[in-house]
Order: C-alpha cells, then structure tokens, then sequence
C-alpha cells in the first residue's frame, strides 16, 4: 500500500466518524468537545515509513542489528527494553486515537442529513438597513431622482390617445351646410377624439367658399383618405408631447433590513435530589447536542442555563452538567426565572427562542397543571421541550412528562420524549427538532 492509498483511507476512517453520529452521541465523551468545536474520535491511521533492504545491516563495524548513522560502539535497544527497564506485554496498551474536529455548522449538517431534519432558521434582529437597487416609486423627490423613461412614456401614450388627423376634420368642415356642432357629431360617431372647441376655432378661420367645397359628407368621405396616428408620426415625426405634473414619478431605492439569525437557547434541569448520576449523564447526552446543532444552525447563538430543585438560579455551563444538590422539586420556579431572562435580555420580536427542560418528571403537587403549563403557554417560543430521563421506568410520582405531553397534544411548538438509556437519545433529539412549526 502505498502513501497515497494510505492518506486516502485516512480521509475515509474521518469520514466514516462524521457519518456516525448517532453511535458518538449515545456513547462517545462528549466531554473531549467545546460549545465552537466538536471532536469526533477516530483510530490513527499509521502512514507508511521508507525501510531499507533487509540485506543491508549496517556500516562495517557497527553490529548486528544497527543502523546506518547510529554511533559507533552504542548498544542497540533489545526487543522488550522498555524506558524504566520492564518487559512490555502485547495487548495491554489501549489503540491510540486522533481526534476528527467538526465545528457546529458541520455538526448540524450531519446530523440534518442522518436524521432527516430542515430547520431553516428565521432572522428576526435588524442589524443593518441599506439602500437596495432603485425599484420603489414615490411621486415627490429630488429632480436627478426624475423616471424620465415613465413620464416619456406617459406622455407619449396621451399623445397617442389624443391624437387625430387634424386635416381630415377639416375637410368635414367644407362640407356645404355643416358647422361645428355637425362635424362634433360626425366626429364622436367616428371615434375621432376632437374637442368641440378646436373644431371651433378651426371652422372660424375658414372663407365663407372653404366652408361649402364638398356637397355631402359622404362625398368628402369617399375623395379624402384619412391617415392614421402611427403613419402620421412615423411621416411627420411628433412635434409635442403633452408631458403632465401628475405623470411624474421618483425614483427612490428599496430599503433592505439585513437581519440576524440568532438564537438564545434556555437549558432547564433537575438538581433536586431524586436526580442520580444515570439521570444526569441522560440530560447531558440529550442537551449538548441541540447545543452544538442550533450553534451551528445560528448566526449568533446564546444559552442561558438554569437548574432547580425547589428553587432556581442560574448557572454556567460547566456547572450545570455537573451540578448535584438535593431537596424537594418545583419546576415551575425555573419557568419563573426563565421568563424573566428573557423579557429582560431577549426579546421575541428579536430573538428566536427555544426554551429546554430535562429532569425525572417528580415535580411537587399540581405545580406542573396549576403554574407550569400556563408559563408554557404565556413564554413564546419557536419551541419547548421537556426531556424526562427515568433509567428505570416511570416512578409512581413522574407525571410531569405525561401532563405536559397530555395539555399540548396539539400544539405544534411544544415537544415532550422520554429518554430511559442511551439508545433513546438520537430519537429523542429527533423528536424535538423535528416538532418545530414552520412559519
């Protein structure tokens, strides 16, 4: 095998990782990764060395077993000389491994393509307006702003629509016994769009012997050709274009809002001490990946990370994933605390929201009917999720889930799964991306 084959197949052990996800997610140390890289690992690849003829033992003098350049006289390394001495065992040693780095957009691609997902995030914060290409119309602005081409136009479709053979009419006005108000009636019943008064001011300007040159109307008609609008023009030209102030219109360009996809993501967990070391390991293996998938899905993503029992308080991220406490459990505190972060610091009409909660589903008596669910109702969100992780089933007083999955069964931005081992993950995450409604 040669170097070539060997660094494409290292290529290829990269990217059999990236494509297994779903075995990372639910096994890997998720702790190897950070909020901006994610490291999936893979085998080292051990890339081809030169050798030399096994023929070939050295420079003269130098040995058995050593190599060309080693020092003259140097005793060689032994098979089983390890660095303090001992003789190594084969097999003991665990294989070594590289890490394949993604960073959360490439995360987030991957795991689209593996599950099946399109969240096309929505940019809500306007963080620039600019001028776009000139398309909008007012009818006031500056004179360099004049849609000179519009008005052209306007005022040459009027010229058209006013247009007739002036010299045509006239001849209607030499017909013997006619006047203006004669021809004005021939004129309407032959579509020929002549004012009364330039019939008129035309029919005074004629002798007392232009007025009687044509018998009839229909020998005029019959002797005189009329020539229409377009032959005339293209025979004449267009002299004059009867341009009109209210044809006039402005250019002004349209104004563009460059808006922001981001995101403020609120991580809710259990802390109250029903909630074991199996329970939390669950939480984090659910919470990290929707972490790393809307990191890379945003332009700008922030989290707000919030644990409980009977109280809430806010904490780091680092301290939330590792955080123990004990006492009772009121889940609706954190929904308080939650609700108040948010209307303070990001506000819907800016920010797209996702508020997650995770715990054992115990909660304290008819707070999850009498305080949760309506803050659910009254906090907007693109989505809420309650994530229950019961390693050994439903408790007698795990109900919370249930309850929440029961108020919002038809809602289309409310998620609920149930996550019992590690297998459960990747269906879990799937089922809370994959409610989100579209707008």
């Amino acid at each position: 095998m040669g170097l070539k084959d060997d660094l494409e197949r290292y290529r290829e052990v990269g990217e059999e990782r990236r494509q297994d996800l779903a075995e990372f997610i639910q096994y890997g140390d998720l702790g190897q990764s950070r909020g901006d890289e994610v490291q999936i690992p893979i085998k080292i690849v051990n890339l081809p060395e030169f050798a030399y003829d096994q023929r070939d033992k050295g420079g003269v003098g130098q040995g058995e077993g050593a190599e060309e350049g080693d020092p003259v006289g140097q005793p060689q390394p032994q098979p089983g000389d390890g660095e303090d001495g001992e003789d190594g065992e084969p097999g003991e040693e665990g294989g070594e491994h590289e890490y394949y780095e993604m960073d959360p957009e490439e995360f987030a691609a991957e795991l689209d393509e593996q599950l099946g997902l399109d969240l096309d995030p929505k940019g809500k914060k306007v963080i620039e307006e600019k001028e776009g290409d000139f398309t909008d119309i007012t009818r006031t602005g500056p004179s360099s702003t004049l849609d000179f081409e519009r008005l052209f136009k306007k005022g040459l479709k009027r010229k058209l629509a006013m247009d007739f053979d002036e010299e045509y009419v006239r001849e209607a006005l030499r017909v013997d016994g006619w006047g203006p108000a004669s021809v004005f009636e021939w004129a309407r019943e032959q579509n020929v769009p002549v004012s009364k008064a330039w019939i008129e001011d035309a029919y005074d300007d004629m002798t007392a012997e232009e007025k009687s040159t044509w018998s009839t109307i229909e020998e005029m008609e019959a002797e005189v050709d009329q020539v229409d609008t377009s032959t005339r023009i293209r025979r004449e030209g267009v002299d004059q274009i009867p341009f009109r102030r209210e044809d006039e219109r402005y250019r002004y360009p349209e104004i563009v809002e460059e808006r922001e996809k981001n995101v403020v993501v609120v991580n809710i967990r259990d802390v109250s001490g029903s909630m074991r070391q199996k329970k939390r390991e669950l939480v984090e293996r659910t919470f990290t990946p929707l972490d790393w998938y809307l990191q890379g899905k945003y332009d700008n993503a922030e989290f707000v990370y919030i644990a409980h029992d009977a109280d809430a308080w806010e904490v780091d991220r680092q301290e939330f994933f590792g955080i123990r406490s004990g006492g009772g459990t009121r889940i609706s505190s954190a929904y308080e605390l939650a609700a108040a972060v948010l209307e303070e610091e990001y506000p819907w009409s800016e920010w797209n929201r996702y508020v997650f909660a995770a715990g054992d589903s115990e909660n304290s008596s008819n707070d999850t009917e009498e305080r949760v669910i309506p803050m659910m109702e009254e906090i907007p969100a693109n989505l809420h999720a309650y994530v229950e992780t019961q390693p050994s089933g439903n408790a007698i007083n795990a109900t919370h889930a249930e309850e929440v999955e029961r108020s919002f069964r038809e809602s289309d931005n409310v998620a609920v799964a149930y996550v019992t081992s590690p297998e459960d993950v990747v269906d879990a995450i799937y089922e809370i991306l994959s409610t989100e409604a579209e707008e």
